[in-house]
């Protein structure tokens, strides 16, 4: 199996990766000669170019390690992704959940135009990373004093984005374990909040700041679940590249930005409460 595997992916990463040079010298192209003329122009193509290279990555989780990722939707409510600008939250289960994401946008038809809220350092990765920051992914440091700024802008600057896009966001802040549960449990129970089971307790500035600043031009939250089957391996990028299958479950609800609360304190509230009924 070891040998098969090395077999596939080895092709597989020179491809990718030479490829990813390719779009990323694309994308400088145009970011130097048509951005400063054209905006949206720049968006609409850098769109198409970082799809096809976000396609070999789904191609690698969909095909290669055959993860079945179902989906639960209200069927209406399903017709409208990947046709509307959306706030997508949820809790952050492993480390592919970007990858569900990407998945999922390519089955509603936005796979070009899926953003999220990373750490920083991501944009450094070479190929992925920088194509990423070619796509106006948003960089936080993980430090509310040095992100809230750059945040805001980031979030501002997504008012005029020509396609419909997600923006995901992992209010968590951080990657669910054991040991984090464990902390959050007893922070929960120190302080008198519901004691959390599945998920962690959600860090609020961030989304805050997200329904502050795209409440006039991004009409839906979308509100994912995700889990995996008690009989079923927790997905990873070794298991995905070794090519073994698991299962994983996505539950998302559409919520109405229109019917949050209008203060601060209230829309923090409305997350808690979100993440009370996932725990």
């Amino acid at each position: 199996m070891a040998i098969a595997s090395a077999v596939v992916l080895v092709p597989f990463g020179l491809l990718f990766f030479l490829s990813g040079l390719i779009v990323n010298l694309f994308q400088v192209i145009c970011f130097v000669l048509i951005r400063p003329l054209s905006k949206n122009t720049y968006r609409k193509i850098n769109r198409v170019v970082a799809e096809l290279l976000w396609l070999q990555l789904v191609w690698l989780i969909d095909w290669w390690a055959h993860v079945k990722i179902q989906l639960y939707m209200d069927s209406e409510e399903f017709k409208l992704m990947g046709k509307e600008h959306a706030l997508l939250i949820a809790n952050h289960r492993s480390d592919i959940d970007w990858l569900v994401g990407w998945v999922l946008a390519q089955r509603s038809g936005c796979l070009g135009s899926a953003l999220a809220v990373m750490k920083k350092s991501s944009k450094f990765l070479p190929v992925i990373g920088w194509s990423m920051w070619f796509s106006e992914y948003v960089f936080l440091e993980r430090s509310w004093a040095k992100d809230e700024n750059t945040l805001k802008s980031g979030l501002q600057r997504l008012n005029d984005f020509p396609r419909p896009f997600w923006l995901a966001l992992f209010v968590e802040g951080t990657r669910f374990t054991k040991a984090k549960l464990l902390a959050a449990q007893e922070y929960a129970a120190s302080t008198g909040l519901p004691i959390p089971r599945n998920v962690l307790i959600p860090r609020t500035k961030g989304f805050v700041s997200a329904v502050s600043n795209m409440r006039s031009f991004v009409p839906a939250i979308y509100d994912a679940t995700v889990t995996v089957p008690k009989n079923q391996p927790s997905p990873t990028m070794l298991r995905i590249l070794r090519g073994q299958p698991s299962v994983i479950h996505v539950h998302i609800k559409r919520r109405l930005m229109k019917e949050l609360p209008e203060t601060d304190d209230g829309v923090a509230q409305w997350c808690k409460d979100v993440f009370v009924a996932k725990a």
